[in-house]
């Protein structure tokens, strides 16, 4: 059975591994947690204002993540959603029930509008932001509080209201 919990310090080091190992195994990414400084303190990073992240778990095992920054003028920003290769699709269904809570947690906090990047490479990713009414966006229509990543050349938004 799958369980979502917000992020505590007791799942730090587990999340960490589980992001780290599915960046550099499955997508070849040259990164480290140094990399990625808001996965060492995930409170200060996320969990602030309408933020928060989110941890799937099976048992003890992470199988899922997904991240809510809350980047100001009721806009949010998705990170670090990330689902175990043996866990991804309908079955399980961890994608869609992270994505709910997000999305069930930013409109309960009056966020009007989710942006999100991604690369071209994560054409199932593009699938699933498509069929969950995301729309993708040129770069130059991001808010300037949007947290751009090195590796990002895609670029979804969504409105909640």
């Amino acid at each position: 059975m799958i369980q979502v919990v917000s992020h505590s310090k007791s799942l730090e080091s587990r999340v960490v591994d589980f992001i780290l190992q599915i960046q550099r195994d499955e997508f070849g990414l040259n990164i480290d947690a140094e990399d990625q400084p808001d996965l060492l303190d995930v409170e200060s990073s996320y969990q602030t204002g309408a933020g928060n992240f989110w941890v799937a778990l099976s048992d003890s095992e992470v199988v899922g993540t997904i991240a809510l920054l809350d980047i100001g003028n009721n806009q949010g920003a998705l990170r670090k959603m990330f689902v175990k290769s043996t866990y991804r699709g309908k079955a399980h269904a961890v994608a869609a029930r992270l994505l709910e809570g997000l999305i069930e947690s930013a409109t309960s906090t009056e966020l009007r509008d989710l942006y999100l990047g991604t690369t071209e490479e994560f054409v199932a990713a593009h699938r699933f932001y498509e069929k969950n009414r995301f729309a993708r966006i040129e770069v130059e229509t991001l808010p300037v509080a949007f947290p751009r990543m090195a590796l990002d050349t895609r670029y979804y938004h969504r409105g909640l209201y």
